[in-house]
C-alpha cells in the first residue's frame, strides 16, 4: 500500500495554515511562479540555476500533469496567504522510500521574513504525517541558507550532517545540510 492510499485520489489538495494557503498549482500561475525561479535572489539558496519565462511556465505545466498521477508520488502544491489566491511561494513533498518524503519550499523574495515558509511547511508536515502516514521527513538545505536552517530546526528537524557537493547550481558544486524529522518528534 503506498503512502498516500489514505489520500482521496481524485480531490485536488488544499492545506490551510494560520497565514497561508497551500493549493494545486494551475497553468496560469506560470507568470507569478517565474518572479520566484527566476529571481537570482531566491534561487542561490534552491537547487537549481533561476529560471526564464518559459522554463518557469515548463515547471508550472509539468506539476499540473504529475499531479494527476496515480498513484500519487508528489505533492508539489502553491503557496498562497490565506486572504489571496496570488502565488508567493511553493512547497514540495516528494515521496521517496518507504514512508518517506523529501521536502521543498521556497517564498518571494519580497514575501522573505513573514512566516510564511514556517506557517506552509507547518501545514505540510500535518499532512505528511497525518494524512499520508509518512514516518519520516527529510530537508536538503544550503550551507549558507540560515533562514531556511531555523525554520526547520524550530519545527523540530534534526541536522544529521553535510552531503557533500550534493548539487551543482549556479555553475558550481555545492554542499547541502541533511536534516530529518521522524513521525513520533512532529509536535503540530
Amino acid at each position: 500500500m503506498s503512502a498516500a492510499a489514505s489520500v482521496d485520489p481524485t480531490a485536488d489538495v488544499v492545506l490551510t495554515g494560520r497565514h497561508t494557503r497551500l493549493r494545486e498549482f494551475r497553468s496560469e500561475d506560470g507568470s507569478a511562479a517565474f518572479s520566484i525561479v527566476g529571481d537570482d535572489q531566491v534561487t542561490k539558496f534552491l537547487s537549481f540555476d533561476s529560471r526564464t519565462p518559459a522554463a518557469a511556465q515548463e515547471m508550472i505545466d509539468s506539476a499540473v500533469e504529475r499531479a494527476k498521477s496515480r498513484p500519487r508520488n508528489e505533492f508539489y502544491l502553491a503557496m498562497t496567504q490565506i486572504h489571496d489566491d496570488a502565488l508567493i511561494g511553493f512547497c514540495r513533498l516528494a515521496l521517496s522510500g518507504v514512508k518517506a518524503a523529501k521536502l521543498g519550499y521556497a517564498v518571494a523574495a519580497d514575501q522573505w521574513g513573514r512566516g510564511y515558509a514556517s506557517d506552509a511547511v507547518s501545514s505540510m508536515l500535518n499532512f505528511a504525517f497525518d494524512a499520508l502516514s509518512l514516518h519520516r521527513v527529510t530537508a536538503a538545505i544550503g550551507p549558507d541558507n540560515f533562514a531556511s536552517q531555523a525554520i526547520v530546526e524550530k519545527l523540530g528537524f534534526v541536522r544529521e550532517g553535510v552531503l557533500r557537493d550534493h548539487v551543482f547550481t549556479n555553475d558550481a558544486w555545492r554542499d547541502s545540510v541533511l536534516y530529518s524529522l521522524l513521525r513520533n518528534e512532529w509536535k503540530s
